[in-house]
């Protein structure tokens, strides 16, 4: 083993690990060759993401030792190392001034973020009396400067650049030229669904060349997670922040309420997605660990309830009311479900072998897949009858035949993994091309909803 201040190749890292593994044959049945070209495609995908190679080469070992218990030993025989590497790069001076130049273009594009939310101010807007105007402009706030990030970061070409800031332009354009009746259906299905059409243009810079490789995209998926973590963990650590501040301004008589609702509060919310974004950079996967062990506690939570409700439904004989707070209810229960799914995959090695939890998996898909034909079944129930066709039902519809497509067929292919008839790489391909549907359908509610049904 080296100093740590002597950076080692890569290729006489893996032939340590290698020789380990070899050592280890007698006690543990391995296939050396196998297990080394899956550490390597880890290898290359975490240096493409940005990570030295020393990095890139402990945080795939970590990775690999979900799949075998001799990967398993050399990762915690190599945890100290692995923890220094990640928090004090070793390989000199150079990938410490990187990860410092990261840091100080991200936190410049929160300040920047912060100073657009400010900007409609001098114009006489205000977020409480044009709050719509703030949420149908909240994404270009700041994923533009998100995907900028990546764009320089990755280094990606001029070409895709000026392509990625054509669609923001041309979004921002149609959103704010659009006469949207005050307060409409169509308005608020734009705000909900921008951002999610949007997301696809940061992820293709977040993946740049790799966008059409199924890795490229399970990684931005990863990052998708990771990155909700970490702004939850940051937003949370800011509301104490602001509540201790509160106290003790108003313990001396000064109220900063106002100061906190117009100034704090959006541009912390903007500059925080950028310090999220770096941190899951600057720390791959140290937040790994956690998305996991998330994912296996509320996989079984939400299959349960689901069962629970899909029970009660058949005992009681209840139809379901679906109403305009039941529709969101439904679909960010599925969406919450398909986010489990999804993360799961993200997380998992592809080559380890069926788990009781892939089983549970299959029992939460099959169970929302369910409520989801229940929810869909009333929706078109109500939109036969005296109810028509409204752009919140027609939305909803759209997404509920969205996610039943997906879940059943993800369905489908863990039912075959699980039976040894397919291979889980299917799985994660099948969600990996599926991802521009749902950015697909959130563009046509934004643009093409509005005239269609009036404006209203």
């Amino acid at each position: 083993m080296t100093s740590p201040g002597h950076a080692v190749s890569l290729e006489e890292q893996i032939d340590q690990w290698r020789n380990y593994l070899r050592r280890r044959q007698a006690i543990h049945a391995v296939d050396v060759a196998e297990l080394e070209d899956h550490l390597r495609e880890q290898v290359a995908a975490l240096s493409d993401a940005g990570l030295a190679t020393d990095e890139a080469f402990l945080v795939a070992v970590k990775r690999m030792g979900d799949l075998d218990a001799v990967s398993r030993e050399f990762a915690r025989e190599h945890s100290e190392r692995l923890w220094k590497q990640l928090v004090v790069p070793v390989d000199g001076g150079e990938a410490r001034a990187r990860v410092q130049i990261d840091a100080a273009v991200a936190v410049a594009l929160a300040v920047v973020a912060a100073v657009l939310v400010r900007i409609p101010v001098l114009f006489g807007l205000n977020l409480d009396d044009d709050f719509t105007f703030y949420a149908r402009n909240a994404s270009f706030f700041v994923l533009p400067l998100l995907a900028g990030y990546f764009v320089w970061k990755r280094q990606l070409g001029m070409s895709l650049a000026r392509w990625l800031a054509a669609a923001f332009v041309a979004a921002a354009v149609v959103v704010n030229i659009y006469p949207y009746d005050t307060e409409g259906a169509t308005e608020v299905l734009t705000i909900l669904h921008l951002p999610i059409a949007l997301w696809l243009a940061v992820g293709i810079a977040y993946a740049g060349a790799r966008w059409r490789q199924v890795a490229g995209r399970m990684d931005f998926i990863r990052f998708t997670g990771e990155m909700f973590i970490y702004y939850v963990l940051i937003a949370l650590g800011g509301g104490v922040l602001m509540a201790f501040t509160a106290v003790i301004f108003q313990a001396i008589g000064v109220d900063v309420e106002r100061l906190f609702e117009e100034l704090v509060l959006p541009c912390g919310a903007v500059g925080a997605v950028l310090v999220a974004a770096w941190l899951v950079e600057a720390k791959q996967s140290v937040i790994e660990n956690m998305a996991p062990v998330l994912t296996r506690i509320f996989t079984p939570l939400f299959a349960a309830m689901l069962l629970a409700f899909l029970g009660t439904l058949v005992w009681t004989g209840r139809g379901v009311g679906i109403e305009r707070d039941a529709l969101i209810a439904f679909d960010g229960l599925l969406i919450v479900v398909l986010g489990l799914l999804l993360y799961s995959i993200s997380a998992r090695d592809p080559l380890a072998p069926p788990s009781i939890f892939d089983v549970a998996q299959v029992v939460l898909v099959v169970a929302a897949l369910l409520a989801d034909a229940v929810a869909l079944w009333a929706i078109a129930a109500r939109m036969g009858d005296e109810f028509g066709f409204t752009p919140n039902r027609v939305a909803a519809l759209g997404v509920n035949a969205i996610l039943l497509v997906n879940l059943a067929w993800s369905a489908v292919l863990l039912v075959r993994f699980l039976r040894g008839r397919g291979s889980f790489a299917r799985l994660e391909r099948w969600q990996t091309d599926y991802l521009p549907v749902y950015a697909a359908w959130a563009a046509i509610v934004v643009l093409v909803f509005p005239p269609v049904f009036g404006w209203i």
